[in-house]
């Protein structure tokens, strides 16, 4: 059997961080056992379903990296296909128009409410209904079977055990002839060979309803793995109100895509005590069999560790190919000079975000309007000005435009001039960036470049000269 799996969200908003999750796990199960992904669009809510969250699914998916095998599928696409199947249903007894009006249904709920009863359709048309006219509106019921029992093997909650005696008769195609959820997807997933159903436990109600749908068509349910809920830091359900949760928030916010994945997928799973998974570990490692049956809570401090830890150990190039869209934001063009790769390897230490990267770059690339005035100061003063001057005469006339003789020079300066290498250095790092931080001056220095290094120490001499 070659295993098929499938992420199947609904367009009506971003890719959410719980539905990346279940992309993860369907997407690291099928690359696992050497299987299929398939992306499929659940789009037939035609009132919430729009083209800019379905581009905002695919956009989310290919940051991620999540490639798809197979899709994606429109629903919408498909409507003909469910009108076939409904009218299998129906000319097999499986299903049944119902007539019942939206106020007879309403009433019936109440009812039920009032009496402490599980609101649910009494079967009323069951048995057939004469229509109230020739041109009366029905919906499509499925005959769910009334004894009888659904097991369901999850392979993460175990066995679980639904009374067809609890289940209703639930519709299948509105009054207008659009398919429901329950009966699109099942015949989806028949139709695609999904042999693994991965996604939240939201779901496991729907499941032994679609098990019948299934059996009553004469095909095989696939195996489910319902993934327990992600709760913010406060024991609720993770929504707007405790960060982030749309997956391209998290890109805007400088997080590597491969951060977040790792993140995601130690949300319920692990291996020993292992924090940090390359992707290859993950897909040899996982097993959605070992995901935990309890929910999980979103630690955005911990996601911020990672994110830190990928930034350090991931290569300049890979990490400048994700800073690069940082710094476009901010109205830099990296493909200019000094290389976005050396730059990288001078800050990825000490960053925790591309973001944060991104703003102390700035300077590598543009020239600043004024030094911080607190940093000037300290360090821009008449005391720093012969170290300034003498660099500046040295760099000057440097043979060799590296770090190394850049480093030296730095030294040879304090040496002569009898000063600790900070009296001299930090006046340097002021003048070269604007402020107190940078990279390690020497690197500082060589990826500004000699000419507009020079020209920042004349700056910095000119602003000593006006204060003086």
């Amino acid at each position: 059997m070659t295993v098929r799996t499938r992420f199947a969200p609904s367009p009506t908003g971003y890719l959410h961080i719980g539905g990346a999750r279940t992309a993860l796990f369907s997407w690291l199960y099928a690359r696992k056992h050497g299987g299929q992904f398939i992306l499929r669009i659940e789009d037939t809510d035609l009132e919430r379903s729009t083209e800019e969250s379905v581009n905002a699914i695919l956009e989310g998916m290919t940051w991620l990296g999540l490639e798809y095998d197979e899709g994606p599928f429109y629903q919408t696409k498909r409507f003909d296909r469910y009108d076939v199947i409904v009218k299998q249903l129906l000319d097999t007894g499986h299903a049944y128009k119902c007539y019942c009006s939206k106020e007879r249904l309403e009433k019936l709920r109440e009812d039920q409410m009032a009496n402490k009863e599980k609101p649910r359709y009494d079967g009323l048309c069951r048995d057939g209904a004469t229509p109230p006219s020739a041109d009366a509106p029905y919906v499509i019921r499925f005959r769910n079977p009334q004894d009888g029992e659904v097991v369901v093997d999850d392979l993460i909650r175990g066995r679980v055990v639904f009374q067809n005696s609890e289940l209703d008769d639930l519709i299948i195609a509105r009054s207008d002839g659009t398919p429901t959820y329950n009966l699109s997807v099942v015949v989806d997933d028949a139709d695609m060979d999904i042999t693994h159903v991965i996604r939240g436990d939201d779901h496991l109600n729907n499941t032994p309803r679609q098990i019948n749908i299934l059996r009553a068509l004469g095909a095989t349910p696939p195996q489910y793995a319902h993934v327990p809920m992600i709760l913010g830091s406060d024991g609720k359900r993770l929504s707007k109100r405790h960060g982030a949760v749309s997956v391209m928030q998290y890109r805007e916010e400088g997080f590597l895509p491969e951060a977040l994945l790792n993140y995601l997928v130690r949300l319920g799973w692990s291996h020993g005590d292992q924090e940090v998974f390359s992707i290859d570990q993950m897909i040899e490692l996982f097993d959605v069999k070992d995901v935990n049956k309890a929910a999980s809570s979103f630690n955005p401090e911990k996601l911020l560790w990672l994110n830190q830890q990928y930034i350090k150990d991931s290569t300049p190039t890979h990490v400048a190919r994700h800073l690069s869209h940082h710094l476009g934001l901010i109205g830099i063009d990296p493909a200019q000079e000094p290389p976005l790769h050396e730059v990288v390897k001078a800050q990825q230490e000490r960053a925790k975000t591309l973001v944060e990267m991104a703003a102390n770059s700035v300077f590598f690339y543009q020239d600043f309007e004024a030094f911080d005035e607190k940093a000037a100061q300290k360090n821009l003063n008449v005391a720093a000005r012969p170290a300034l001057a003498s660099l500046r005469e040295c760099f000057a006339t440097l043979a060799d435009w590296q770090p190394e003789p850049i480093h030296q020079t730095v030294l040879a300066t304090a040496e002569t001039l009898g000063e600790k290498l900070g009296k001299v250095a930090q006046p340097l790092r002021v003048a070269m960036s604007g402020g107190t931080v940078s990279p390690p001056i020497d690197v500082t220095v060589y990826l500004i470049g000699r000419e507009r290094a020079l020209a920042r120490l004349d700056k910095a001499l000119a602003y000593i000269d006006a204060g003086s």
